[in-house]
């Protein structure tokens, strides 16, 4: 598993996660994130935020079916608005997480620097089950909610690894 790039701030850490329409996928993981760091303790040291790279679902809530499925598990997915990913995230985040190669690609084509590349992973790089053929989070847009379930055990998985190692980071 990768190295957490180090925080610009000493004792804070700001992380983005990113698919395509920040409707299904990077919101998922934005409330799982931020309920586990909460329950971690992190939360006023971490910031979690999520969009995605196509503004089409700009300023809309989660998808339903995403919001169904966090809800049945007891996560809170109200305050979701869907956000555009662009240049400024870079400066805004000290780790930047893709969905899929297709969200990384179009992310590292808005890379300002070599140096800011560094700071780009994808999410599942820190899943414990995610090997080198499977890296990527699938999309449940186009299926049915049992797509929803799938993508929240990953996250779930991810998450805890992600906790675990963001506070090894500012502990450090």
């Amino acid at each position: 598993m990768p190295t957490l790039p180090p925080p610009e701030e000493d004792g804070r850490y700001r992380l983005a996660v990113v698919c395509l329409g920040n409707i299904c996928r990077s919101p998922m993981a934005h409330v799982v994130l931020e309920h586990r760091l909460d329950q971690a303790g992190l939360a006023d040291r971490v910031t979690v935020t999520s969009s995605g790279t196509g503004d089409w679902h700009l300023g809309r809530p989660m998808d339903e079916r995403a919001a169904a499925t966090l809800s049945a598990h007891g996560y809170d997915p109200t305050r979701h608005v869907a956000r555009h990913f662009s240049t400024d995230w870079y400066a805004e985040n000290d780790l930047l997480l893709a969905m899929d190669q297709s969200n990384r690609a179009d992310m590292h084509d808005l890379t300002p620097t070599v140096d800011a590349a560094g700071r780009l992973m994808m999410f599942r790089a820190f899943d414990p089950e995610a090997g080198d053929e499977d890296a990527e989070v699938p999309d449940p847009y186009f299926g049915d909610g049992e797509g929803f379930e799938v993508v929240l055990a990953m996250v779930e998985r991810t998450a805890d690894v992600l906790v675990d190692r963001l506070r090894a980071t500012l502990e450090a």
